[in-house]
């Protein structure tokens, strides 16, 4: 006696009953699914799925031999899905039942013919498993944008700590690490050390809200003067700092200075009313140091800076490593 095809639709979805000749009589409404072009009854079941263990196989009677044996098979067309099943055979020769699942596939198979839990018998294990890998997958996108947030907060925290807050320019911390990896890694470079002049008068006559306005526009005076991959750095109230990276020559290095120099002299508007400052600026070359070590030669480009004031202000000097220094 053979149970009802539709008993079978609802324990094992995905069953096929198999004729004498190994053709499928009835499939599960699952095993549907995997072939929606075309019916399966009528259509061989080793057309369908290659008997991949325990040995590849060629007609019904190989399979039958095989009954109660665990088998691994994978679809013959695109997309290969790979599946476990077992064969029993029907009383009186009346064919045989093949149960499959998908195992380890079943993600595979869920995302390649849409599957719902609808499409599992309620006791599959296969249900639970799609809860589990949908409870760990939101899981891992909630911790993902977790580590999002975190690594975005990181960012921040540190950039805010490299950062001059009025200015938006490097501080004085973000210049020291940027002057130890290039003379670390043996790169050529120029350090211009800048400073204000009559900057005191903006903010005694106009205020520090307009002081903190021209100090702005200084800033970005410098960073339309220099190039992407230089540095430019504010490390106190009126003082900057340029690190010009693989600079062409000193004429290069000058002129930079010159035109900084020469914007800066320009009357700069704030709210109305016009703010005069200058610029003095010292430069010292890596090229000149035997071991360039940053904290001397910001030493000598401010030394270079002061004999530019000396000289009368508005004016760029060359400095040169002092004579304690390149011994």
């Amino acid at each position: 006696m053979r149970f009802p095809d539709g008993i079978l639709d609802a324990l094992c979805p995905m069953h096929a009953r198999l004729d004498p000749g190994g053709r499928v009589a009835h499939a599960g409404p699952t095993l549907a699914k995997l072939f929606p072009d075309a019916p399966l009854a009528g259509r061989r079941f080793l057309d369908l799925f290659e008997v991949t263990r325990p040995r590849a196989m060629q007609d019904m009677d190989e399979l039958m031999a095989m009954a109660s044996t665990k088998l691994h098979l994978r679809r013959c067309a695109a997309p290969h899905t790979k599946l476990k099943g077992v064969l029993v055979a029907l009383p009186a020769g009346d064919g045989a039942v093949v149960n499959l699942s998908f195992g380890i596939s079943i993600l595979d198979g869920v995302r390649d013919f849409s599957l719902t839990s609808a499409d599992f018998a309620g006791t599959d294990l296969a249900v639970e498993m799609l809860y589990l890998i949908e409870a760990k997958s939101a899981a891992m996108e909630a911790s993902r944008r977790l580590n999002l947030r975190l690594q975005a907060a990181r960012i921040s925290a540190e950039e805010q700590a490299f950062t001059d807050t009025l200015t938006g320019l490097k501080n004085r911390r973000a210049l020291e690490h940027v002057l130890e990896r290039l003379a670390a890694g043996g790169v050529r470079f120029a350090l211009t050390q800048i400073d204000l002049d009559h900057f005191k008068d903006v903010n005694d006559t106009l205020g520090h809200p307009a002081g903190d306005q021209v100090l702005q526009v200084v800033a970005r005076v410098l960073v339309e003067e220099t190039r992407a991959r230089d540095t430019v750095a504010r490390i106190g109230g009126d003082e900057f700092v340029l690190v010009l990276e693989a600079p062409k020559d000193r004429a290069a290095v000058a002129g930079v200075a010159r035109r900084i120099i020469d914007r800066l002299a320009r009357p700069i508007v704030v709210d109305g009313r016009a703010a005069h400052i200058a610029a003095s600026a010292g430069s010292v070359m890596s090229g000149d140091y035997p071991r360039p070590e940053p904290a001397r030669m910001l030493a000598d480009a401010d030394a270079a800076l002061y004999a530019a004031k000396n000289a009368g202000r508005g004016r760029h000097r060359f400095g040169a490593p002092r004579e304690a220094d390149s011994g």
